[in-house]
């Protein structure tokens, strides 16, 4: 995947709650420079774009690149280059203008769009041809998606399309959701969520989704209910969406699938047993790209959505 389609240099930067990733891409896609930096999270929208445009600057020192992609948590409308939603992991991000604002700190042309979407465009552009069509899921300490059909990500109004997390899942019936309504998949299949899960019915505390694999591996039952439970809800959301859009590839990724084969199995199996026949073959399968997918792909967001550039009138 070539991020550039002027035969100069980009820069890709990746926006989460803790840290911020920025890589400098010849126009063939080598990496020429790339660092991390933690996000100021705590300091508000204004500080954040300030750290990202540093970080930019920080990565091209010698000025080479002529635009900038960015893919930021919460939910962005590339359209409008605006965070139209977002959690408190980032504070006061939602009603952002995360294009404009950093097209003006950084002097040139910017790019923007959801993390998780930005990180399915290489597994997308990797897909045989110019249609194909991808459904991509990241389970981590929430869960994302991104969904394309005929070559082309879907969107959506606000740029809400992909957040598969928000889909209702039985599994998770009368539990809160982080976006206010009840019952998401999110709640019972994220990393926080299986682990609240595991505490709800072991009656006892973990510090985190590795201590709950820990224990499953140690054959604590509540453990690996709790685990094969939220791996589960994702495997049937999935196969029901395989179903209603007949993805060439469904991806999965993110920390969760990490913590090995008893989430894995459990997701598959859950996935195969809600597909029709045609689609009896399709698995989930990992994603192709490793750490430099979701600068990789902010990078290429250049080529593909609308620019945003410094000093317009607004």
């Amino acid at each position: 995947m070539t991020p550039s389609a002027t035969g100069t240099p980009v820069l890709g930067l990746d926006l989460g709650g803790t840290k911020i990733a920025a890589a400098l891409f010849a126009a063939d896609g080598t990496v020429l420079a790339r660092l991390t930096r933690p996000t100021p999270a705590l300091d508000g929208a204004a500080a954040v774009l300030d750290a990202l445009a540093a970080a930019a600057a920080a990565a091209d020192p010698g000025r080479l690149a002529t635009a900038l992609g960015i893919a930021a948590a919460g939910v962005v409308d590339p359209r409008t280059g605006m965070v139209t939603s977002a959690t408190d992991s980032i504070r006061g991000w939602a009603g952002t203008a995360l294009g404009t604002g950093l097209a003006d700190r950084t002097g040139l042309p910017v790019a923007c769009d959801n993390d998780v979407r930005a990180t399915a465009g290489p597994e997308l552009a990797a897909l045989p041809g110019t249609h194909g069509s991808l459904l991509f899921t990241a389970v981590g300490t929430g869960v994302g998606g991104a969904v394309a059909v005929a070559g082309r990500m879907l969107h959506g109004a606000s740029g809400i399309a992909g957040h598969l997390g928000h889909l209702p899942a039985a599994e998770a019936a009368g539990l809160p959701c982080t976006c206010g309504a009840t019952g998401h998949l999110e709640v019972i299949a994220s990393g926080p969520g299986i682990t609240a899960h595991y505490e709800r019915l072991a009656g006892t505390s973990a510090d985190r989704l590795e201590t709950v694999a820990s224990r499953a591996a140690l054959g604590d039952e509540a453990a690996v209910h709790a685990i094969t439970t939220g791996a589960a809800a994702t495997g049937r959301v999935l196969g029901g969406l395989a179903n209603a859009l007949g993805p060439d590839r469904v991806v999965v990724g993110g920390g969760v699938p990490r913590i090995g084969a008893l989430y894995g199995d459990a997701l598959a199996a859950a996935f195969t047993a809600e597909l029709m026949p045609p689609l009896r073959g399709l698995v989930p399968v990992p994603p192709l790209f490793g750490h430099d997918a979701a600068v990789l792909g902010a990078a290429a967001l250049t080529t593909t959505l609308p620019l945003h550039h410094p000093g317009v009138l607004r």
